[in-house]
């Protein structure tokens, strides 16, 4: 991976830009062992200073992925040296549960995109479209899973919902755990893991629906589709917490926003893009 240093890592040695970005111990003592990092083409060390504009150069730390190509193309919205946001189509899981499976995004991904490694960021349940963020180099996912668990990463979402009025602004903050009775869904529980869920706006769309613009601070597998249900207004489609027949789930990723850690840029893409 070659990062042009931008102009806000000026001034830093290699080890603290790192640090900066929440690179973990791991992955820094393997570059503080590596013979291969470079800035300018000559050898360095993680003690070497940075320049705004020098080329510095991180070798791959022999990381791949294993997913089996699909021949299928992913839609990609964005893409860089070091990472990627791409479309989810609905039914289509994220990734793979074995090696095996070949119709997953992953699997499009790794066919559409020119590197050996791409992994998810996040994840999107199966029946939800929209955007997720995939990372392009090891160093590159620890860094974005940092800042997606520090929450410098903003996720949209739109949703439609059962409702006779507009659901007012407001924070949503509910355990979610597994349902002992349904082994596909989940449900608010105090034994879960904490879930918090930001309903930001909404307007109505007929007399029955309101579309709701939400962010989350955490991402629970089925997180919005339960708390919207936990307070009386499901997704409209939802055959899990609606009990919907038509499998038309009315919930999309609809805006992924963040500043770039190797770039001096504000990256804002949108499904309609």
């Amino acid at each position: 991976m070659q990062i042009t240093i931008p102009s806000k890592h000026e001034g830093q040695t290699i080890e603290e830009m790192f640090k900066s970005l929440h690179l973990p111990k791991k992955e820094l003592h393997l570059l503080r062992m590596s013979k291969e990092i470079t800035i300018n083409e000559q050898a360095s060390t993680l003690r070497d200073k940075l320049s705004e504009g020098d080329k510095l150069y991180i070798p791959t730390l022999n990381e791949t992925s294993q997913y089996v190509s699909s021949y299928r193309l992913a839609e990609v919205k964005y893409e860089d040296e070091y990472l990627a946001i791409v479309v989810k189509p609905k039914g289509v899981k994220t990734h793979p549960n074995d090696l095996k499976e070949a119709n997953t995004l992953m699997n499009h991904v790794i066919y559409t995109l020119d590197s050996d490694y791409t992994e998810p960021v996040h994840r999107l349940d199966q029946e939800t479209v929209g955007l997720l963020l995939v990372a392009k180099h090891p160093i590159a996912k620890k860094i974005l899973d940092h800042m997606l668990e520090d929450r410098k990463i903003t996720r949209t979402y739109k949703a439609q919902v059962d409702s006779l009025l507009p659901l007012k602004p407001q924070s949503i903050d509910m355990p979610i755990g597994k349902d002992k009775f349904h082994p596909n869904k989940r449900r608010v529980s105090p034994t879960g893991q904490r879930a918090i869920t930001h309903i930001i706006e909404s307007h109505m769309l007929d007399e029955h629906t309101a579309e709701v613009e939400l962010k989350l601070d955490t991402g629970r597998t089925h997180q919005i589709r339960v708390h919207l249900a936990e307070i009386g207004h499901p997704v409209v489609g939802d055959p899990l917490y609606n009990n919907s027949k038509l499998r038309q789930l009315k919930l999309h990723s609809y805006k992924i926003e963040f500043e770039h850690p190797f770039k001096d840029e504000f990256i804002s893409v949108t499904l309609d893009d």
